[in-house]
């Protein structure tokens, strides 16, 4: 059982768009769609309530489990397990907004939240394989952060704006450089402002450090300009609809 929840990915190498990463993309795409269409019939009954709160704990155990793996295999430290990758971050917030039914929270979350929850769907800086512990932490965490994402577009009717991708732009440097200087003291390498992480990634194209962070800038804003888009045609104010 302890091959299923030690530090050794040696049994359970992660191989990018292997079979197991393929197979666990085409689940969660499937559940992200039943999800978005079938999630606004529980609007107004009990179980609105109970799929809310159920996304929150899902999302706050996993951010235990990952720090109970941590200890339990005697490798927790200040330089790789503070949650402070942009998904930890987010996953949290995602959380708090969840339980509080946060307007405030929204624009980050939905923008960061879609940003970096897909592109490590897509390029994971996962080790371990199908059917380690962790293999099965990472997909659910971050698929987790879309589903609250869905969640409250479609019962709580949140939108975002193109007014909304500025103060998110400026949280979201601001959020880098608070990072930066934790990496300085801790030696991490928290959101990947240090170095480029060690496997493949979106930030391979994006030229050398500290270049690609600059270049990064360019990619989240056009990211978020194309996340505004689904709302672009819907009326402002209509029915319960909050904009930002």
């Amino acid at each position: 059982m302890n091959r299923y929840f030690n530090a050794d990915p040696g049994p359970f190498p992660f191989v990018l768009f292997s079979l197991a990463h393929l197979v666990v993309l085409g689940v969660l795409l499937l559940l992200f769609l039943c999800f978005f269409y079938y999630i606004s019939t529980t609007k107004g009954t009990r179980l609105e309530a109970v799929i809310r709160f159920s996304l929150a704990g899902m999302l706050i155990l996993s951010e235990i489990g990952w720090h109970v793996w941590n200890v339990w295999n005697d490798q927790w430290t200040l330089q790789y397990s503070l949650p402070l990758q942009l998904c930890s971050v987010t996953l949290l917030l995602a959380a708090v907004m969840l339980l509080t039914r946060s307007f405030r929270l929204f624009p980050f979350v939905y923008f960061c939240g879609w940003a970096g929850a897909l592109q490590a769907l897509l390029t994971p800086v996962l080790e371990f394989s199908f059917p380690h512990f962790r293999f099965f932490h990472f997909f659910l965490a971050h698929a987790g952060i879309i589903l609250a994402i869905l969640y409250m577009v479609r019962v709580e009717g949140f939108r975002v704006g193109f007014r909304s991708i500025f103060p998110v732009w400026i949280q979201l440097n601001l959020l880098a450089f608070i990072v930066w200087v934790i990496n300085s003291v801790t030696g991490g390498n928290y959101m990947f402002v240090s170095s480029k992480p060690d496997y493949p990634s979106l930030l391979d194209w994006l030229g050398p450090w500290p270049w690609y962070l600059l270049s990064l800038q360019g990619v989240a804003v056009g990211m978020f300009v194309l996340l505004c888009l689904p709302f672009v045609r819907e009326r402002k104010g209509a029915g319960a609809v909050r904009n930002f």
